[in-house]
């Protein structure tokens, strides 16, 4: 499965999932004070942004070192997708899935790992990088744009919640969540077809 610079970007945007991470990172951010919330936000969504670049760096010797094919990491990229396209649209994500402790300000866990830079988006950005090496500016570019677009949703969190409403977020996700299903169903045929047609 190809990708241009603009499915790219929307492919990891639906990743990301930024509005869907509202709900987790809104009570977080609590315990931040406001004059800090939006330096603790951009922090957080930098190293983030380092771990993914760094993956994507790393993937194709990554894949050689593991003697792991393309096609074998576009299936489980795939399923990895599709389990976290189930949970978007099924529900079950909530701070008490992370686990920090009350008053204490977020450093790396949860927000930049593994909020943002979590499996799905690490295996998203191997998949790229390994699968289309020669395009790596445009998968870079794309990289950069998503992280922005979840740096200006987590900063504006309250704001964005107060203005679309918690159902208006929910019915969002949720259909972010229908395109992502179908992405990684096209992802699995995609490497099973590799796989078959291509041999071992």
């Amino acid at each position: 499965m190809d990708h241009s610079f603009l499915s790219a970007l929307i492919l990891l945007l639906l990743v990301l999932d930024p509005l869907g991470s509202l709900p987790v990172f809104i009570p977080i951010m609590r315990a931040v004070p406001k004059e800090r919330r939006t330096r603790v936000a951009m922090r957080e969504v930098g190293i983030a942004f380092c771990v993914l670049f760094a993956f994507m760096f790393l993937g194709e010797g990554f894949l050689r070192v593991m003697h792991l094919s393309e096609r074998s990491l576009e299936v489980a990229g795939g399923v990895i997708l599709i389990i976290i396209a189930i949970r978007m649209i099924f529900g079950g994500s909530g701070e008490s899935a992370y686990g920090l402790e009350p008053g204490r300000e977020p450093l790396i866990f949860p927000l930049a790992v593994p909020l943002l830079a979590g499996p799905s988006a690490m295996a998203t950005v191997l998949l790229l990088a390994s699968r289309q090496p020669d395009r790596i500016y445009e998968w870079i570019g794309a990289l950069s744009v998503a992280m922005l677009v979840s740096g200006v949703v987590l900063v504006m969190a309250d704001r964005i919640r107060k203005l679309l409403g918690d159902s208006v977020v929910s019915a969002i996700e949720k259909l972010m969540g229908l395109v992502l299903t179908a992405i990684a169903v096209e992802m699995v045929l995609a490497g099973l077809k590799r796989y078959f047609v291509g041999g071992l």
